[in-house]
């Protein structure tokens, strides 16, 4: 038994190791399909399965993908699709060098108790789906948490119950994905929506890692195994003091100085609904100031902030497809830039003839 786990041990810590290496980083094409129906109304995309399946067709089969992306996180119904010459997208994933994942939870729900505030669910029969997950290719799946601030501070929001009850279901979720073979990419996100200035958005980044990675520990989860998918430390959208792209950069890798063991092998940034080149040009400032100084790889798991341009351009229609995948491998191309700390200005300009 000892030996098998640490043969378990071992492959945990070689695919978290693979998904950041390279300079490479995951894209995420996770949305619910609530989610994703939301998106597509907008554009006026049909809102059915076979859209949704034809525009994650557009994206798994982008030419050169692997050269910048190391991981694709999917959706369930996602993974059991196919193309329409009925190749299985895992199959597509795999050849492409790039590694297959998962999102595993079921969404954040209202929090009794606490009006304002989420937790998120899909503990419950968790066990058999990551087995399922893991026999269908999946590497590595993801849990997200949402944590909201209060810039006033009236509500008392985000609350200690409410830090304490989503870093306790993602320490849950961790251990069992490790359990199942699979690495655990921990998201807790405080959301960028509101006045927050980014002094407060740092205090409470800190104060929800330390007591992620304290239930972590309890819960027995080996952080060189683990993936950490951490918001930027930013100011409000509504803030009437917008943090510039250098702010962000300090800010954000004090409070993961401060938080983060050493040995976690990586921390991949969600965009969060940050504009594209926004995205980019922080986490390059991180890159460049601090790279050789940091016990961890800082990469990108970003959805948005890719896939964005590529939906508007698609809009559904066969013909666009072609540029729709050179736009989303453009971004790719420079967010792989900005974990070299070689992305710039010039770079986005190269987008608009495109």
């Amino acid at each position: 038994m000892q030996k098998l786990m640490n043969m378990n041990t071992q492959k945990l810590i070689d695919t978290a190791i693979a998904m950041v290496a390279g300079d490479k980083g995951l894209l995420a094409i996770d949305e619910s399909n609530p989610t994703c129906n939301k998106r597509f109304a907008k554009l006026g995309i049909p809102q059915t399965i076979d859209a949704r399946r034809n525009y994650r067709e557009l994206i798994l089969t982008t030419p050169d993908l692997g050269k910048y992306i190391s991981g694709v996180i999917l959706y369930d119904e996602t993974i059991r699709q196919q193309k329409k010459d009925g190749t299985p997208f895992v199959k597509i994933i795999i050849d492409a060098g790039i590694i297959p994942g998962i999102k595993v939870d079921t969404g954040a729900k209202d929090m009794a108790g606490y009006p304002g505030e989420k937790i998120t669910e899909g503990l419950d029969g968790l066990r058999l789906r990551l087995a399922e997950y893991s026999q269908m290719g999946a590497r590595f799946a993801k849990w997200r948490a949402v944590i909201a601030i209060d810039a006033i501070g009236g509500d008392g929001i985000p609350s200690r119950a409410c830090i304490e009850a989503n870093a306790h279901a993602l320490a849950r979720y961790s251990s069992l994905c490790q359990e199942a073979g699979l690495v655990p990419v921990v998201e807790p996100e405080v959301l960028m929506g509101g006045t927050h200035t980014i002094e407060q958005c740092q205090k409470v980044t800190e104060e929800v890692l330390r007591t992620v990675f304290n239930q972590l520990f309890i819960q027995r989860v080996i952080l060189k195994g683990m993936i950490l998918k951490p918001n930027m430390v930013l100011s409000g959208l509504n803030c009437s003091k917008q943090a510039s792209v250098d702010e962000v950069a300090l800010a954000t890798v004090e409070s993961l100085l401060l938080t983060v063991p050493a040995a976690v092998p990586g921390i991949t940034f969600l965009s969060g609904g940050q504009p594209c080149e926004l995205a980019s040009a922080r986490l390059n400032a991180m890159n460049i100031r601090f790279k050789s100084q940091l016990p961890w790889a800082l990469s990108f798991s970003f959805a948005r902030a890719i896939q964005q341009p590529a939906l508007e351009i698609w809009q559904g229609k066969d013909e666009n497809i072609l540029m729709a995948q050179k736009a989303l491998s453009h971004l790719a191309r420079c967010n792989l830039a900005a974990r070299r700390g070689e992305y710039s200005a010039e770079m986005e300009m190269e987008m608009e003839k495109i």
